[in-house]
């Protein structure tokens, strides 16, 4: 009776401990952290130039974006924004002309470019902003090539 007692608690103690090793392995792959990519386009036309810097993380995406037009003002900044889909909507706060401005920046991704779309715009609470993000025009952007990043 006693050694039936005893072998009916260790067969009890091992099942215990099988299912705390399975819990264990659920617990750490559900808590994957979102690896940062980072990654550098260019834009170049005659005179003209553009850099575009991202890091994203899941769908969020933060960088800097840098544009100088041959002989007129040119802007430096940040960008902020998340992945909707193959859409980057993001916000610019950058300088130009001595003075901060922050406007809505929208790109669509391909392969290994990034295009820049445009659309109307309005200002609300300092910032400019596409009226509807719907009715972005990609037909005629700024195309951003993937480049090494230094």
């Amino acid at each position: 009776m006693k050694v039936l007692s005893i072998l009916v608690m260790l067969v009890l103690l091992a099942a215990c401990q099988q299912s705390v090793k399975v819990t264990e392995e659920k617990d750490s792959t559900t808590a994957e952290i979102p690896v940062a990519e980072q990654t550098c386009y260019t834009y170049i036309k005659g005179k003209d130039t553009a850099a575009l810097m991202l890091i994203t993380t899941g769908i969020v995406s933060t960088g800097e974006l840098r544009y100088k037009w041959f002989e007129k003002d040119k802007s430096s900044g940040t960008i902020e924004g998340e992945m909707h889909g193959d859409t980057l909507v993001a916000n610019y706060s950058f300088n130009s002309e001595g003075r901060r401005s922050v406007r809505q920046v929208v790109f669509l991704k391909k392969v290994n470019q990034f295009l820049e779309g445009f659309g109307e715009v309005e200002e609300k609470y300092g910032t400019v902003k596409f009226k509807d993000l719907r009715k972005i025009d990609f037909s005629n952007p700024i195309v951003f090539e993937k480049v090494p990043c230094k």
